[in-house]
Parts: C-alpha cells; structure tokens; sequence
C-alpha cells in the first residue's frame, strides 16, 4: 500500500471499529431491557425489543459489508488482514447476542403472569448483571486492542457459569417444592441458558481479539480436545465396522 492508500485503509478500519462499538452497545442495550421486560411482566417492552433487533441486524450488515469492500479493494495482509476477519467475526458474535436477548422477551411472553420466587428473580437480575459486563469487557478489549483483557474474559465468564447452574439448582428445587409449573419452570430453563449463551459470545469476541492483536487462534485448543476425545471413538467404530464386513462375507461363503 502507498502512504495515502494506507492512511485511507485505517481511516476506514478506525470507522469499522466505531461502528462496532456501537453495535455492542445496542446488544447490551437489548439485553438490559429484555431482563426488565421479563421481571416486569411488560409484554409492549417485549415485543418492542423484538421488532428493534432489526435495528442491530441491519448495523451488522452494514460492518459485513464494510470489510468485504476493503478485503477486496485494499488486499490486505498479515495483521491488517486480521482486523478485518476479526471485526467480521465479532459482528457475528455480537448479532447472536441481540438474538438472544429476542430469545427472552419471547420466553418472558410464554410465561407471561407467572409469579417468580424471590431467589429466582434475584438470580435472574445477577447473571443480566454479568453478561452486560463481559459484553462490555469483551468490546472494550477489542476497542482498546487489549490482548491481555481479552485473556482475562475466559476467568471473569466462571461467574456467570457459576450463577447459571446455581440457577438451575434453584429452578429444580422450585419445580420440587410446586412453586413452580412445568412449562414456566422450562422457559426459566432455557432464558437461564440464553444468558449463558451471551457470556460465551463474549468469550467468543475476545478470542477474536487475541487472534487480531498477536496472530494466536484460542479456539484452536478446543478444536485439538474435541478431535483427542473423539479420536479413540472414531478408531472404535472403525474397527466395529471392519469386523461387521468380515462377518457378513463369512456368511455369504
């Protein structure tokens, strides 16, 4: 790239991330106010927070479309390349969390007027608090360029997994005790694992961060024990496949 070219290129990638931190504000947003539309009972919030995804859906095109324009003008290389599939990547994590945050106004619709115990509801507000936090960590690493930030997510997100089964714990003791009905307590199960799900996309972002500032792929390590554990059983079929064979040629002799 000339000097001018180069000077245009982080202009626009200045601009991207901008565009991104926005972005991420919108989903915290949503999420923010999906949790007060559940605990509130306020069905108008919901379905308000549902047709306003569109919002955050169109903003992640816009981004999409930003970075394939400078991957195919600019061609760009090594960590000049790398921001740009991680902002691509970090769109797409971020989109799903406004997803997520439809996912429990939905859920909050389902279980509409159901009185939820105190504890439940306090636990609800807890793991809200979270994932609004790790968004917000996740984006300013990215925003900021922390790698070291970023690193830390993977401990900080042990606090929302924590809440997540405690609430579960909860929930099943609840269903015991016929505090609750079955098909409130299976919304409650699965709004409890949407936010979970919002922690892990944070997770997700500040992995890309890792990979953007220093080149280092963390999913890599999860893709290496998911082949290590599936190794010994894939050689187990194999070999239970090879001796089926055998036997069927027996008998057809």
């Amino acid at each position: 790239m000339t000097e001018q070219t180069r000077k245009g290129f982080h202009a626009e990638i200045d601009e991207i991330s901008d565009l991104i931190v926005q972005l991420a504000a919108r989903a915290g947003d949503a999420v923010a106010r999906a949790t007060d539309a559940l605990l509130k009972y306020d069905l108008v919030e919901a379905q308000q927070i549902i047709d306003d995804d569109d919002y955050i859906d169109v903003a992640a095109i816009e981004v999409e479309e930003k970075c394939q324009s400078l991957l195919a003008l600019q061609q760009p290389m090594a960590g000049d390349l790398r921001q740009i599939l991680a902002a691509m990547w970090i769109t797409g994590e971020l989109e799903r969390t406004g997803g997520l945050a439809c996912n429990i106004c939905k859920g909050a619709r389902r279980m509409f007027r159901t009185e939820l115990p105190p504890r439940l509801r306090g636990l609800i507000a807890e793991m809200n608090e979270e994932a609004i936090r790790l968004i917000r960590l996740s984006v300013d690493s990215y925003s900021e360029r922390d790698a070291a930030l970023a690193s830390a997510l993977h401990d900080i997100d042990d606090r929302l997994d924590s809440l997540h089964r405690t609430f579960v714990k909860t929930l099943l003791e609840s269903s015991r005790t016929h505090d609750l009905d079955v098909q409130p307590s299976m919304q409650l199960a699965l709004i409890a694992r949407y936010y979970e799900r919002i922690g892990d996309h944070a997770v997700n972002i500040s992995d890309r961060v890792r990979y953007m500032v220093s080149g280092v792929m963390p999913w890599r390590a999860g893709l290496a024990r998911h082949r290590a554990r599936d190794e010994p059983r894939t050689h187990e079929l194999a070999a239970e496949s090879a001796e089926t064979s055998s036997n069927g040629d027996d008998k057809a002799d």
